[in-house]
């Protein structure tokens, strides 16, 4: 399911400026560019983690966040999914209580089918620090999952990995996208990893989008400019 997305605004933290301009309708939206580039400051203004100075940020039929009519709803009532970078899993408990405490109030996705999709049944009693990255990466997105979003926001969510444990992990975010029907902004700087996920990508170099369009267009254009 394809998700109308308006990221129009400036966003200043000291220094750096962010400015986006950018209405698209994407599957999967891939933020790629070097580090400092502002792609995780993309994300947490998108979650309401951070406030924008002026602009707007609107998916699907509603706003998030609008200066011109002071609409800035908060974090919790944005329905979205967001796995960061640390993930952020509670080691001292297991695998089901972690999961679990993503379930928001309302409607949510059946435990079940979440554990079958990503394969995780047979790790529910263990504790998180008895987990290897990849199964604790599989624990975040489960838990980000239960809480039924309408956009979900990974931040370099195979960073810390090797090549061959990405490759393991790469088709579960593609039946999340696909199965679950769940639109997704995907950061990377792994052009591999946005070849496999995105159907859109924008690059950003040092607050700007230097180039947003389909990905055989951006990245065959960028492939010099990238490396």
């Amino acid at each position: 399911m394809s998700l109308s997305v308006v990221l129009e605004f400036t966003l200043r933290q000291g220094d750096f400026t962010l400015e986006l301009h950018e209405k698209l309708e994407s599957k999967a939206i891939a933020l790629f560019g070097p580090s400092g580039s502002g792609k995780t400051t993309v994300l947490e203004a998108v979650a309401g983690l951070r406030c924008p100075k002026r602009g707007e940020i609107r998916v699907g039929d509603r706003t998030w966040y609008s200066s011109g009519s002071r609409v800035n709803l908060p974090s919790r009532v944005r329905r979205v999914g967001y796995v960061p970078q640390d993930m952020v899993l509670f080691p001292h408990i297991n695998v089901r209580r972690n999961i679990l405490y993503g379930i928001s109030r309302g409607t949510f996705m059946p435990l079940t089918k979440i554990l079958e999709l990503l394969e995780l049944k047979q790790f529910l009693k263990r504790r998180v620090d008895e987990l290897s990255g990849g199964e604790r990466q599989r624990v975040a997105l489960a838990r980000a999952l239960m809480s039924s979003p309408d956009l979900l926001l990974l931040d370099e969510p195979l960073v810390a990995m090797d090549a061959a444990l990405r490759g393991r992990i790469l088709p579960y975010l593609s039946r999340v996208r696909d199965e679950f029907k769940i639109p997704l902004i995907y950061v990377s700087h792994n052009e591999s990893e946005v070849w496999s996920i995105a159907d859109w990508v924008m690059i950003l170099e040092r607050g700007r989008v230097t180039r947003s369009g389909h990905p055989e267009d951006v990245l065959v254009s960028n492939e010099g400019h990238s490396k």
